[in-house]
Formats: C-alpha cells, structure tokens, sequence
C-alpha cells in the first residue's frame, strides 16, 4: 500500500493496537494540566502510550512551550526559528500540579530552545528545583547540554539525567535534525557522570532511547549498545517508531515482540542496569518502575523526619543525603515567624553541607540573617535530622 507520498505504507500489525485514553484518571489528570496551562509530550509528540499512562495518573511534563527551534524528521512536535517566550511561573506551576495529582515521581522533558542564550538550561534546573522542594523523585530528558549548560542542570540534582541518541550512528542525518548527532548525545550522557564528580554532586542515573524501524541493522544496534555502556549509560530503552502523520519519516520495518524480547536479554547482557524494550515503549514509559529495578541513584539516600525540637511546635524534614553530605533539603513546620523564603534561603545553604556541620551552618544561618524568630536552634534541628537519617537507614 503506498501513501500520499508515494512511499510504501507498511500495515501495523495486531501488537501495534492502541487503547485511547479513558477512566476517572485521566480526566482529572486532563482537568489540572488545563489548570495550570502545562504541556505534555504525551500530546504533543503523539505519544502511543497515552492511554495506559494517563490512565494511570503519570504524565511527563514538556517545558519551555510547544514549539521546538528543531526539526527533526521523526517527530511530530511543531518547529520554528523562535519558541515562545519562558513562562516566570512554570516551576511554581508544575509543583503545584504535581502535589495535586499526587505524584512521587515527575518526567520533565522540553523542545529545544537555541533561540535563547543558555538553551534553557536555566529554567529546567529551576523546574527540576521547585519539585524537588516537594521531596519528588526527578527525571529530567534534556536536549543536547554539555559543559556550562550540563553543569546547571546537574545542579539541580535530577535523579535521572536522560538524552535520547534516538538511532544509531548510520541514520542520524537521515532522522534527527542537523544540528544533533551520535556523537554529541553520547558526550552527553559521559560527561553527566564526569561532571558530577569533577562538581562533587549527586551522580545521576543516566538514560537514553533508541527507536527501530528505520532501517537499522541488528549489528549496528549492539555496537551502539556497547558504546552506550562505555559511556556508564545506566538505562536503556528500546521502542518502535511509530509515524506520526505522513509529514515524517515513514516507517521501514516493524519489529516483532520477540525480537524486541531479544533485544532486551542482549542489553542486559552488555551491563545496562535496566532495560525496556517492546513495540510501544518510550523513555519515559514506566519510568518509576525502571528506576526502581536500576536500584534509584547511586550512593544517594532519601530520608523524611517530623518531630518537636525543643521551642518549636513542630518541624518536618524531607531530602536526600549522599554519604555524609546533604544534598537536597526541605524544611517545614510551625515556626513562631519568619518569611517563607528565608527557609528557602535556608536550604540552598545547607545542600552539600556534611551532616556533621549541619548544626553548627544552621545557627550561623540565623545569627547572620538577624533571625530570632525560627523558634528552633541548630541543636533542635540537627537532632531531628540524624533521627530522620537513622530511620532512612
């Protein structure tokens, strides 16, 4: 069967069936995104697991707009020279969704934004910061960022750092656009983990996705299998491309279940962590579960804590500690009083302070902020957080 481009239009085959979107879920889910003017790639790129996912109450957040400054030939997100202009509230927003829906896990991806000077890495380290203020789990597909730009998204500390090299080294011309390739992707994913220990920060679980059906041969895949694993790339996803609209590349092989099973049993074989592979699989798709079964970040612990140190009626402390260092933290609580961004203040000062020293930062906090009215000391709050880390274990 030929299309209107007159290219062959092969037929999907039954494996290839997609549930619509439907139940309570995914109404409300639809309810907040419309609330809180947020994207998801789900629509925007025509994502074939929208059903199952939405009807499960995840989603994965796309920031910066809708418009991507990149135009990749498989992809059915719209493109132009100039996307629209950074939305001020958009972490604030996302925060707020996020706690409505319920999550404890939050996908943030983007388009591509070369029309600004930093191509938003900015604004995707502060989205992934006001979520992790809530204490969520944080996975964050970004474009092509190296060096300044990887830096301040790594910052942020995302749980998981994924970059998609989308295909493998033979096809990238012919599939992604002009300014990307293999080779830049990979520096990508290489460099997260380098740079993280060069900045002593958290070391994220690194990601990527590769889709079959555009002519790749099966040598091809597992060479750039075992270059990924070189690059200590943790997670591996395996999907089918699926043509969105006759606008993209058409599709030149559907691969079967079992080979996809193949696939999988082949990755694990060459070290990834964790592997997805089947016919409707994303790098977003089960993205809890799969950092679950990576064993989450390494070295990275997560520890909550309530309590009442003494002159305070209560406080509670969420965050995450790397070894003896902090690295993310929230403090919460019923304080006598004090200006809320004084708290945040606050915590940006303790990210990387040894658990040791906690108390003593803690109190040179208020005497040089002139702060009396916290209603705690540093012994009350350090006390309360080695309780909390003890219990995290």
């Amino acid at each position: 069967m030929s299309g209107d481009d007159g290219v062959t239009v092969l037929r999907k085959p039954e494996w290839l069936r997609i549930r619509l979107p439907s139940g309570p879920a995914w109404k409300e889910l639809n309810a907040v995104l419309g609330r809180h003017a947020l994207h998801t790639v789900c629509n925007e790129a025509r994502c074939p697991n929208k059903g199952e996912c939405w009807g499960e109450g995840t989603a994965t957040f796309m920031i910066m707009g809708e418009i991507c400054t990149r135009s990749c030939r498989f992809c059915a997100v719209a493109s132009a020279k100039q996307g629209r202009p950074l939305r001020n509230d958009e972490p604030v927003s996302l925060a707020r969704a996020a706690r409505e829906l319920g999550l404890c896990h939050v996908v943030l991806t983007s388009v591509d934004r070369d029309d600004l000077s930093d191509r938003g890495a900015g604004h995707f380290a502060a989205c992934i910061g006001e979520l992790k203020k809530n204490s969520l789990r944080t996975e964050a597909l970004i474009p092509d960022y190296t060096g300044a730009a990887l830096d301040t998204v790594l910052r942020s500390a995302p749980d998981v750092l994924a970059h998609n090299v989308e295909t493998v080294p033979s096809l990238q011309k012919e599939v992604r656009d002009i300014r990307a390739s293999f080779e830049k992707s990979l520096s990508v994913l290489r460099e997260a983990k380098a740079r993280a220990r060069a900045l002593n920060l958290p070391v994220p679980v690194t990601k990527t996705s590769i889709l079959l059906g555009f002519g790749e041969k099966e040598e091809e895949l597992f060479s750039a299998m075992d270059t990924l694993r070189d690059a200590e790339t943790d997670i591996l996803v395996l999907g089918q491309y699926l043509r969105p609209t006759l606008k993209q590349l058409p599709v030149k092989e559907y691969i079967s279940v079992e080979r996809f099973a193949f696939y999988r049993s082949e990755a694990l074989r060459r070290g990834f962590r964790a592997v997805i592979a089947a016919p409707l699989a994303r790098t977003s798709y089960h993205a809890r579960r799969v950092l679950d079964e990576a064993g989450g970040s390494p070295g990275l612990r997560r520890f909550a804590g309530l309590g009442k140190p003494p002159g305070c009626k209560l406080i509670r402390l969420s965050g995450e500690a790397e070894g003896s260092a902090i690295r993310n933290i929230s403090i919460r609580g019923d304080f006598f009083a004090s200006p809320e961004d004084e708290f945040e203040k606050l915590e940006q000062v303790l990210r990387g302070v040894r658990v040791e020293d906690a108390e003593k930062v803690f109190d040179s906090f208020l005497e040089r902020r002139g702060i009396e009215a916290f209603g705690i000391n540093g012994r009350g709050f350090a006390g309360l957080l080695a309780s909390a880390l003890g219990e995290s274990g």
